[in-house]
């Protein structure tokens, strides 16, 4: 199919512009982190652009290592080009046709306080001979006390999504919520990377203008309620035992990423930023 480049401009737009809110609010937090329990100075996002070549986009890698935020990557790309002939036959109407353009914004966040829950949102557009959208947001506790669907960080994290997805389709959130039980789960250890959320691909109503203000819902939704949750927690002091629990968790995240997580491959398959697609790994992690 033919995608007016109005819409792939539109969508690129909305994606960057998200990048920047989030990481003005991020920044914001930093300041606002209690001086007692973060002590030095806030830190501030390092954008560095990077490309796959004139002809084939790039994007932009944002990090911070601040004092509340040990680690924190919020990224932008735009690429395109063509797949490799076999990555291609494992992509949505690019077997015949292996062309292809992507944009999205990708982000994780962990958190220097094992209180405040590691967070997980990616939002994209893709194009081959068909186009859709795709993305969620999930949150990764890193206290077993907190790893549960009664916790209130859980509860109004998916509350919050669900009046995303409510805005435009009840089915949606029961659908996408399964989805993302299903899709975040390590089934080499049987057990959840976190407590969930919403996951979605392939998301193509047939009304465009409609799947991205369903999509820009989403990154709405996340803007609103993660503020939220870290402001709950970031005051609260944690213990050495904390931090090793968090560590051990921690673990188990970058074993999905590297073993399952879709954006991972498609962005190692497709010549992406290398820094760019690892970032998500955390500053420190345990195994037993």
């Amino acid at each position: 199919m033919t995608v007016p480049e109005t819409r792939k401009t539109e969508a690129r737009a909305w994606f960057e512009a998200l990048r920047d809110r989030i990481m003005t609010v991020f920044e914001t937090l930093e300041d606002e982190a209690p001086a007692n329990l973060y002590p030095g100075a806030p830190g501030r996002f390092i954008k560095t652009p990077w490309s796959r070549g004139e002809a084939e986009g790039g994007g932009v890698m944002g990090m911070m290592r601040g004092r509340l935020f040990e680690k924190v990557g919020v990224h932008t790309s735009t690429v395109f080009g063509a797949f490799s002939p076999e990555f291609a036959k494992q992509v949505k109407g690019a077997s015949e046709d292996p062309r292809f353009w992507a944009s999205g914004i990708s982000l994780i966040a962990h958190m220097k306080n094992p209180r405040v829950p590691a967070v997980h949102m990616n939002t994209r557009m893709i194009v081959t001979t068909e186009s859709w959208f795709g993305g969620g947001a999930d949150l990764n506790p890193t206290l077993d006390a907190a790893r549960t669907p009664r916790h209130p960080d859980t509860v109004d994290f998916h509350a919050r999504l669900k009046k995303a997805c409510d805005g435009f389709n009840t089915d949606w959130f029961p659908q996408y919520k399964k989805w993302a039980d299903t899709y975040f789960w390590l089934p080499h250890r049987a057990e959840p990377r976190g407590v969930g959320g919403i996951f979605y691909d392939h998301h193509d109503s047939g009304d465009w203008a409609r799947d991205l203000a369903f999509t820009k819902s989403v990154g709405e939704a996340f803007l609103d309620i993660q503020p939220q949750i870290i402001r709950r927690r970031m005051a609260e002091s944690w213990t050495e035992e904390e931090r090793h629990e968090q560590a051990k968790w921690r673990g188990r995240y970058v074993e999905f990423n590297l073993l399952y997580d879709r954006g991972t491959h498609f962005g190692l398959k497709t010549g992406g930023n290398v820094e760019s697609i690892l970032s998500s790994m955390p500053p420190v992690a345990e195994w037993t």
